[in-house]
């Protein structure tokens, strides 16, 4: 009898981005799970009867593992057969892509004495430079990126879980996040607004400490002309935006307000509009990227002079 999961999902990216970490959160999800698995046996695979005294009906999502490793790798062929297990045998199928920086990639394998598996005599930068190459398609194909360079183990499975434990591949996940400029952009952004046109709380010495989720400081972001104005705005654009990326398909949308330091302005704005999402429909999660981090009059440049 075959078997016919509901969806399939390629989980696959750099060696050391957290594929396996990935896969042991799927499997606590409830997902099958399957590690590089040769592509050539995916349709016995998928023609597999349950095993005895499972469910026969058994279709819960299938995870397969993928990395430069996996015996007979080639980016290239992998694409055309997603293509054709979507075409012509209507799988519901995605791939999640697994980035991270090189140096962090060299810090992990530091760590934990790892030899990169396409450089086991050589530095693990070589092998990083000719997997990005193999990879290159896939990277380009796939319909969800998760950078997990400033992730631990746990914030990947966290965001993991929040992404797949809903109603599956069709769903858009949407993730709001604050950040501060100050500290460098977020890499898996979709849309990048940036705050800095409004007040600055950090110059008011009775506001710098706290964040914009206190309701002195949201009331002083609020009080500049500006905001009426740009908030009506921005929340109409993502209005029209996202229903139209759920419409193309798009699986993962993050996005990114930014200010300065991270602090004030940006969690401000995040909180306000994933409320006002949340009222049309939509189930947000908010990140606050830097919101942990110190005030610093270094980072913030000259107060505006009225």
């Amino acid at each position: 009898m075959s078997r016919r999961p509901k969806h399939i999902l390629l989980v696959t990216g750099m060696s050391g981005a957290g594929k396996s970490t990935v896969l042991r959160t799927l499997e606590d999800l409830g997902w099958e799970t399957v590690d590089n698995l040769p592509l050539l046996l995916l349709n016995r695979l998928l023609d597999t009867a349950p095993a005895e005294g499972t469910d026969s009906d058994d279709d819960r999502p299938l995870a397969l593992g993928i990395g430069s490793q996996t015996r007979g790798f080639d980016a290239d062929s992998i694409v055309r057969r997603i293509k054709r297990l979507r075409e012509d045998h209507g799988h519901d199928v995605g791939t999640l892509f697994l980035e991270c920086a090189g140096s962090e990639l060299e810090r992990r394998y530091s760590e934990t004495r790892r030899r990169h598996p396409l450089a086991q005599d050589r530095p693990a930068s070589d092998g990083m430079l000719r997997e990005r190459e193999l990879l290159a398609p896939l990277r380009q194909w796939s319909n969800r990126l998760i950078d997990t360079t400033n992730m631990s183990s746990n914030e990947l499975a966290q965001q993991i879980r929040s992404t797949f434990s809903g109603e599956g591949l069709g769903e858009t996940v949407l993730n709001v996040m604050s950040f501060g400029f100050a500290r460098g952009l977020p890499r898996d952004a979709d849309l990048v607004l940036d705050m800095r046109f409004l007040r600055n709380p950090h110059w008011d010495e009775a506001l710098r400490p706290g964040t914009g989720k206190d309701k002195n400081v949201s009331a002083y972001i609020a009080d500049d002309p500006a905001y009426a104005t740009a908030m009506a705005q921005i929340e109409s654009l993502l209005l029209l935006l996202l229903p139209r990326y759920q419409a193309e398909g798009k699986a993962y949308v993050t996005i990114a307000f930014g200010c300065t330091g991270g602090r004030h302005r940006s969690v401000h704005v995040a909180e306000r509009v994933a409320a006002r999402l949340r009222g049309e429909g939509f189930s947000p999660t908010v990140t606050h990227r830097d919101l942990q981090t110190a005030p610093q009059d270094s980072l913030e440049g000259a107060p505006v002079v009225a």
